[in-house]
C-alpha cells in the first residue's frame, strides 16, 4: 500500500500566494471590470535588459548549429558564467569567492529549500519571524518539525522581528544548529549593519552553527556600508552559504537563475564527532537531482554583468527604487510606520490591526493587491507588504486609491 509523506498534512491549509490568488480571483469574478492592481507577490514587471536580450538571442542562434550546439552543460554551471559571478559579485568588492565555490542553479528559492538535503533530521534549525515561507515549509515537508499550533510548527526555534529590533534579531543565547538570515529582509525590507552580521557570524562560529544567507535582493541595497555578502564579514567562510538570484536583479522571474556559494573548507559535523567538508556534498546533491541551468539562460546571465547589462539593470532597480519611494512617501503623509523602501523593493506597512482584515479593505475598496503580513508568521500580524513592482503608472494610481480610502 503506497503511503504519502504525511509530513505534507502539516503544512497550512493554503500556500500564502495561493490564498491571495484565490481571493483576488473571487473579487475579479465578482467584479469583472474592477482593475485590480497588484502590488502584493514580488514579481517584476519590466521587460530583460536589452543586453540580455541580445545575448540570449544569440545564443538561440548558437543551438540552431552543430559547431556551437551545446546539450547536457556542468552541473555546476558554465564557467563563462561563475567567473563572472566570482569577479563581478565578489572580488571586486574585495570578498574572498572563487569561481569553484559557485552553484548556478535556476533559482534562490530552489536551492534554499533543497540544501537542507544536506543536514541531518535532528538538527535545530532556526528561523527569522516575519520569515520567508520556503524556509520554514521545506523543513516541514522534511519531517523536522511537530504539528502548527497557533502559527508556529513545534521543533523550530523562531526569532523575533519587530518594530523594537528594527526587524533584525540579533543572536543572543540562541541553542540552534542552522539558522536562516534574509538581508535585505523580504518581506519587512529591513537592512542589517556589519556588525550586526557580524554578531551573527561570531555566533556561528563558536556554536559550530550554520548560516544559510538569503542575498537575494542585494542588488537593491544603495545605503553605503550595509553589506552586500555575508563573506563581508571576518571568519563567514567558516560557517555560511550564500544564496544569490538573478530574478529581482535582472528580471529573471520567468527566465529563472540563481547561485549557491558553498566555499571550500566549509564543515558540518559527523555523529562520531569528525567533520565533513560541505562543498562535495552540495556537488553530489545536484549532480544528482539536478541537470544544470540551460545554456542559453546562463548566457543571459552572463550578459548581466557587461558594461551594457549592468548599467541597464541598475536602471531597472534605480526604477523600482523610485516606485517604492513614491509609495512610502504617501503612507508616510498617511500617518502610518513603513519599515524597508529604501533599499528593498519592499515596503513594510504596520497597519494597526489585523492583517487579512487590511488586504481585504484595499482589495475591496481600492482594488490594490497587498500582501498580509501573518502570511509571513504570527510576528507579521499587523502588518502588510507592499511591493514595488510595477509599472510607474500602476503605482502612482494605486496610491491615489489606498490614500483616498485611507485618508477618507
Amino acid at each position: 500500500m503506497i503511503r504519502v509523506n504525511e509530513n505534507y498534512l502539516k503544512i497550512q491549509a493554503s500556500y500564502l500566494f495561493t490564498e491571495i490568488a484565490h481571493r483576488v480571483k473571487a473579487h475579479q469574478d465578482a467584479h469583472p471590470d474592477a482593475k485590480i492592481i497588484r502590488l502584493g507577490i514580488g514579481d517584476v514587471t519590466e521587460p530583460l535588459a536589452p543586453a540580455v536580450v541580445a545575448a540570449m538571442h544569440k545564443a538561440v542562434d548558437d543551438e540552431a548549429a552543430r559547431e556551437t550546439f551545446h546539450g547536457y552543460g556542468p552541473e555546476q554551471g558554465y564557467a563563462f558564467l561563475r567567473d563572472a559571478i566570482a569577479e563581478n559579485d565578489f572580488q571586486k568588492r574585495e570578498i574572498d569567492v572563487a569561481s569553484d565555490e559557485i552553484f548556478v542553479s535556476d533559482g534562490a528559492k530552489c536551492d534554499c529549500g533543497n540544501i537542507q538535503e544536506l543536514f541531518g533530521q535532528d538538527v535545530k534549525i532556526a528561523v527569522p519571524d516575519p520569515v520567508y515561507p520556503v524556509y520554514v515549509d521545506t523543513n516541514v515537508m522534511a519531517g523536522r518539525t511537530g504539528v502548527n499550533t497557533d502559527g508556529r510548527y513545534s521543533g523550530l526555534i523562531y526569532l523575533d522581528g519587530n518594530a523594537a529590533n528594527g526587524f533584525v534579531p540579533a543572536p543572543g543565547n540562541l541553542e540552534a544548529d542552522v539558522v536562516y538570515l534574509c538581508f535585505p529582509n523580504n518581506p519587512t525590507g529591513a537592512t542589517a549593519t556589519k556588525a550586526q552580521l557580524q554578531a551573527w557570524v561570531d555566533w556561528a562560529r563558536a556554536n559550530k552553527a550554520l548560516i544559510l544567507f538569503d542575498a537575494a535582493y542585494e542588488a537593491f541595497i544603495r545605503t553605503p556600508g550595509i553589506p552586500h555578502s555575508i563573506y563581508e564579514c571576518a571568519g563567514a567562510r567558516e560557517c555560511a552559504i550564500e544564496f544569490r538570484s538573478f530574478s529581482k536583479t535582472a528580471g529573471f522571474t520567468g527566465v529563472r537563475c540563481g547561485y549557491t556559494v558553498v566555499p571550500k573548507g566549509l564543515v558540518a559535523w559527523k555523529a562520531d564527532g569528525s567533520s565533513a567538508e560541505l562543498r562535495p556534498f552540495w556537488t553530489r546533491r545536484q549532480t544528482t537531482k539536478f541537470n544544470g541551468c540551460s545554456y542559453i539562460t546562463q548566457r543571459g546571465a552572463e550578459a548581466v554583468y557587461s558594461p551594457e547589462g549592468a548599467a541597464q539593470t541598475k536602471a531597472t532597480i534605480d526604477f523600482y527604487l523610485g516606485n517604492a519611494k513614491i509609495v512610502k512617501d504617501a503612507l508616510l503623509a498617511l500617518g502610518y510606520d513603513v519599515t524597508g523602501g529604501m533599499d528593498s523593493p519592499y515596503l513594510w506597512v504596520n497597519v494597526k490591526g489585523d492583517s487579512w482584515e487590511f488586504f481585504d479593505r484595499l482589495l475591496k475598496e481600492a482594488n490594490v493587491v497587498t500582501t498580509p503580513g501573518a502570511g509571513f508568521g504570527r510576528a507579521g500580524e499587523g502588518y502588510i507588504r507592499i511591493s514595488a513592482f510595477n509599472s510607474r503608472e500602476n503605482v502612482e494610481e494605486a496610491v491615489g486609491r489606498i490614500a483616498k480610502v485611507l485618508g477618507g
